[in-house]
């Protein structure tokens, strides 16, 4: 998520693609949760939008 986010990924596509609320990702983004992971910039996606299913 936070590759994603770092790449410019919009939130509802990267919530999309986890299939998690957009409000899990804007704390994520804004640092407030999960401060200590680091982004993980080998398997990333491609950039979206998704279909959420």
């Amino acid at each position: 998520m936070k590759a994603m986010l770092s790449r410019g990924d919009r939130q509802s596509d990267i919530a999309a693609f986890f299939k998690v609320n957009a409000g899990r990702i804007s704390e994520i983004n804004t640092g407030k949760c999960f401060v200590t992971v680091m982004a993980a910039n080998d398997n990333v996606p491609p950039p979206g939008p998704y279909s959420v299913k």
